[in-house]
C-alpha cells in the first residue's frame, strides 16, 4: 500500500469539510450484505466445486459478507498530480516511538532474528524494518474483517481504478486463498481481521503469500503470522529469500547522475528494476560511489521525490533492493524499510 498517509489526508479533509457544512451533511450508507449477486454465487460454485466444499454453505457464508463503501475508496491510487515527498515518508516511521518499539521487539525475539538470519540469509535489521513498517511491530495489523474487505474488492472493485480488471482478478484469487487458509487453520473467517486490502498478521501477508511462503518457525505445529512473532520473522526472510535475496550483498549504493538529460531519463526508465552494471552508469556519465563500482550485478538507478521544492534522492539500488520491493513495488516503501531497520539496529548497539 503505498504512501498509506494519503488516505489520512483524505478523511481529515472529508472531516473539515463535514465540519463546514453540518446542515447538508449526509450519513454514509451502511454496508450492505452480498446476498446473491450472480457473481457471488458463481463464484461460490466454481470454488466449491473445485475443493469438495458444500456449495450451498459457502454460497451462504459469502453472502453474509458486507460491501464495504470505506474499502472501495481506500484502495484508489492518490490523485494525479500528488506530490511525493520521501522525507514526509521516511519521517513516519524513522521516529522515537517507533524506534524504541523495535529496539524491545529485537530484544524480545533476539534468538528467533539470528537463527532467520543463519538459515536464510537475510540480516536480522531488514526483518525488523519490514515488521515495524507494516505493523509497529505488531500493534497496528488492521481493523477491517479481511472476508468483507476481500469480498468487497472481489466483486465490487471500483470501476475508476486505472486497472480495475487486473485487480479485481487479484482480489478474486485472494479471497479463494482466504477462505482455504481458514480451512486449513482452523481460523473462522467472519472474525479473522486485517488491513482494508485483506493482508494478515504481524507481517501483513496476503492471504496468498501466507499460503505460499509462511513457515512454523517456533516449531509448534502451526503457522501463525496473527499471534506468532517468531512465524512472522522467518516467514519474512524465507519470503525475501524465496524472490532471491543474495545474502552479504549491499541493498543500495550512492551516486550521481549525469548532466545529460537524455542519459538521465534514460538511466531512470527501468525504475526499481535492476537494469545497469557500474561499467554502463560510468558510460553514460554518471558517479557511482566506489563501492558500487566494485559491486558485481546490475543495479537500478532510482530517484525518490523530496516535494517541489527540494531536489530528489538518488540511489543505486540492487538485487536486494529490488527483493525488498517484491514485499511492496515501491522504492520509498523500501528505502524506509532498510532504514528503519539500521537506525534500530544503531539505537540497540547505542543502548547495550
Amino acid at each position: 500500500m503505498k504512501f498509506r498517509h494519503l488516505p489520512l489526508l483524505a478523511g481529515l479533509l472529508l472531516a473539515l469539510s463535514a465540519q463546514a457544512k453540518p446542515h447538508h451533511a449526509k450519513p454514509a450508507p451502511p454496508p450492505e450484505p452480498f446476498g446473491n449477486r450472480p457473481a457471488v454465487v458463481a463464484f461460490a460454485d466454481e470454488l466449491a466445486a473445485a475443493q469438495g466444499w458444500d456449495a450451498a454453505a459457502l454460497r451462504e457464508q459469502l453472502g453474509q459478507a458486507l460491501d464495504l463503501p470505506r474499502v472501495r475508496q481506500l484502495i484508489l491510487p492518490a490523485a494525479v498530480g500528488t506530490a511525493k515527498n520521501w522525507t514526509a515518508y521516511r519521517d513516519r516511521f524513522i521516529e522515537p516511538r517507533r524506534l524504541d518499539a523495535g529496539v524491545a521487539f529485537w530484544a524480545d525475539n533476539e534468538a528467533a532474528l539470528a537463527r532467520a538470519e543463519s538459515t536464510y540469509g537475510v540480516p536480522a535489521e531488514v526483518i525488523v524494518g519490514i515488521i515495524g513498517v507494516e505493523t509497529f511491530y505488531g500493534r497496528i495489523t488492521g481493523g477491517f474483517k479481511v472476508l468483507d474487505a476481500l469480498a468487497t474488492l472481489a466483486f465490487d472493485f471500483p470501476t475508476e481504478h486505472p486497472r480495475a480488471a487486473e485487480r479485481q482478478a487479484f482480489f478474486r484469487n485472494e479471497l479463494a486463498e482466504f477462505l482455504k487458509l481458514c480451512r486449513e487453520n482452523g481460523l473462522d473467517a467472519a472474525d479473522v481481521r486485517g488491513s482494508y486490502a485483506g493482508a494478515l498478521g504481524w507481517p501483513q501477508f496476503m492471504p496468498g503469500s501466507w499460503r505460499q511462503h509462511a513457515v512454523d518457525f517456533d516449531g509448534d505445529g502451526r503457522v501463525d503470522l496473527i499471534a506468532s512473532p517468531v512465524d512472522a520473522i522467518g516467514s519474512v526472510a524465507h519470503y525475501l529469500s524465496e524472490y532471491g535475496w543474495k545474502p552479504g550483498d549491499a541493498t543500495h549504493y550512492s551516486v550521481k547522475l549525469p548532466t545529460d538529460r537524455r542519459e538521465r531519463a534514460r538511466l531512470l526508465a527501468p525504475d526499481i528494476k535492476p537494469s545497469f552494471s557500474a561499467a554502463d552508469l560510468l558510460a553514460a556519465g554518471a558517479q557511482p560511489s566506489e563501492a558500487a563500482r566494485d559491486h558485481d550485478g546490475p543495479m537500478a538507478v532510482i530517484e525518490l521525490q523530496n516535494g517541489p521544492k527540494k531536489p530528489p534522492t538518488v540511489l543505486l539500488g540492487t538485487q536486494n533492493f529490488w527483493v525488498v520491493t517484491r514485499y511492496n513495488w515501491s522504492a520509498y516503501y523500501a528505502l524506509a524499510v532498510i532504514e528503519l531497520g539500521q537506525a534500530v539496529r544503531a539505537r540497540r548497539l547505542q543502548q547495550r
